[in-house]
């Protein structure tokens, strides 16, 4: 939802920066795995380490050259087919991280058993809810949009992880279990929409 609402706002502001860098020959598939890489090293730097504000402020940042990079492909012109699938490969890898992260801080330092099994419903939900778009505009299904999806994921991660980190008590309990749910249910809004779109495909030829 989010990426439709913001899309006009943000452009604006990476737009210049993306031709910029393109002029500067920088590829958009070296800052979308520089990104990669920021967010997942920020990510599993701080955060299991109990560092959250810090580890929210540095996976911001590197979260927000999945922005540029795409202001960059537009620049050139076009995306590429090979870019498109990096994209998404490194988008799974570093949402994984910050997950993984926050899972391993709620069963170590935090010691909070039971938000770690929020986290680690949410590290699951998320991968299924991007799996199971794939998967269906793979089979020829259509299948879109959906109660949270990335932005609204990370925004609720990142909201309440660094809530906590300033010492707002309840913070990141009340995100990561909202989170969870909402989560949940979007791979039951995903699922239902994909049997929806295949009862409405046309029935195959049968075999001679």
């Amino acid at each position: 939802m989010l990426n439709v609402i913001a899309r006009a706002h943000v452009n604006r502001v990476t737009e210049p920066f993306g031709r910029w860098l393109v002029r500067l020959g920088v590829t958009p598939d070296a800052v979308t795995v520089a990104g990669t890489l920021g967010s997942v090293a920020a990510a599993l730097w701080f955060l299991p380490r109990g560092q959250l504000f810090f580890g929210t402020l540095g996976v911001t940042v590197f979260v927000l050259f999945d922005l540029v990079d795409g202001a960059m492909a537009r620049a050139k012109g076009k995306g590429t087919p090979f870019g498109a699938v990096l994209d998404s490969t490194c988008d799974r890898i570093a949402d994984g991280a910050l997950f993984a992260a926050l899972t391993w801080w709620a069963l170590g330092v935090g010691q909070a058993r039971v938000l770690g099994v929020a986290a680690l419903i949410c590290l699951v939900a998320g991968q299924l809810i991007s799996y199971i778009k794939a998967r269906a505009e793979g089979a020829g299904l259509r299948v879109v949009g959906g109660l949270v999806e990335r932005a609204e994921r990370l925004i609720l991660a990142l909201v309440g992880t660094g809530l906590a980190g300033l010492g707002v008590p309840y913070a990141l309990d009340v995100a990561l279990w909202v989170l969870a749910a909402a989560s949940l249910w979007t791979v039951g809004q995903r699922l239902a929409e994909a049997r929806r779109s295949a009862r409405d495909l046309p029935p195959e030829p049968a075999a001679p």
